[in-house]
Formats: structure tokens, sequence, C-alpha cells
């Protein structure tokens, strides 16, 4: 978790001085960016909420995305990622959206996807998505680099 702090207070020190907010959707990382994010002292100033959309009905009721709005979509897609950034940062109102999804472990997804697959997006203007895939079936090994790849994305991002 340490490492995970120092990803975040970095981004926190990126936000406060250009006075910007975020909004975080997660799903196998189970709320361990958000976790970090708030870790830091002062996260009022830049972190409005998050979302654990871990299932349908919480993708429904958190997100209000529709069954009919993910057809042809799939849940560990880069495409998904991208929406939930998207749909996160506009629910909140905040200025940056980050957003993960995928498949922590010890076996794949339902949709094929192996352990270790996960897709990741930052939606401010042009929304940036990127895969990782660590073949890796250790699930907290996995939540951990996930959250740790969400949050250097956010960063990378954040640099530009």
């Amino acid at each position: 978790m340490q490492e995970l702090i120092g990803l975040a207070e970095q981004a926190a020190g990126r936000l406060v001085q250009r006075k910007q907010t975020i909004a975080v959707a997660e799903s196998s990382t189970g709320g361990l960016i958000s976790a970090a994010l708030l870790a830091v002292p002062g996260a009022s100033a830049y972190f409005l909420g998050s979302a654990v959309v871990y299932t349908r009905d919480a993708r429904r009721i958190l997100m209000d995305i529709s069954d009919e709005a993910m057809r042809g979509i799939r849940s560990a897609s880069e495409i998904y990622a991208k929406l939930l950034a998207e749909r996160i940062r506009e629910r909140f109102g905040a200025d940056w959206g980050l957003s993960e999804t995928g498949a922590a472990g010890p076996t794949g997804n339902r949709y094929g996807d192996a352990a270790g697959h996960s897709c990741f997006a930052v939606a401010r203007g042009e929304t940036t998505a990127m895969t990782l895939e660590t073949a890796s079936p250790d699930r907290l090994a996995n939540m951990q680099v996930f959250a740790k790849t969400a949050l250097e994305l956010l960063l990378r991002r954040l640099d530009q």
C-alpha cells in the first residue's frame, strides 16, 4: 500500500496545484485506487468520490449504464474502461475520471480474459486507455499492480 500512497501523493500534489478534482470507477482493484488517493491528507480538496463497479447490478445502479448500452461491449475492455472513466467524471462533475476493470484471479473472468488482465482509462478531454496482462493468477498481487498501473497512467496524463 505504501507504493500506492506514494503515487497517490504525486497525483494529489498535481491536482491540488491545478485546483482540479478526480472521481474513480474501479472493479477488480476493489477500492485500492480510491483508498490510496484518500490516504493522502487533504484529499477533500481533489477527491470527489468513487464507485466499485464489480457487477452488472453495480454498473446499472452506480453508473447508470444499461444492459442495452453494453451491447457489443465486453466488461474487461478498453472501450468499457473509457466508458467508466467518462461516466464517473460526468456523474461527479470532476475534472478527471479514472477507471479500472479486469480479472484479478485466480481464474479468468466469464468473458474469456485470463487472470491478470486489466484495462484502465483516464478521461479529460481525450480519453486514454491501456491494457495490462500480468499472466499471474495471484489475486492480491494483481490487485496491487492494477492499482499501481492505474495511478501511473493518471500521473502520465497529469504530466502532459
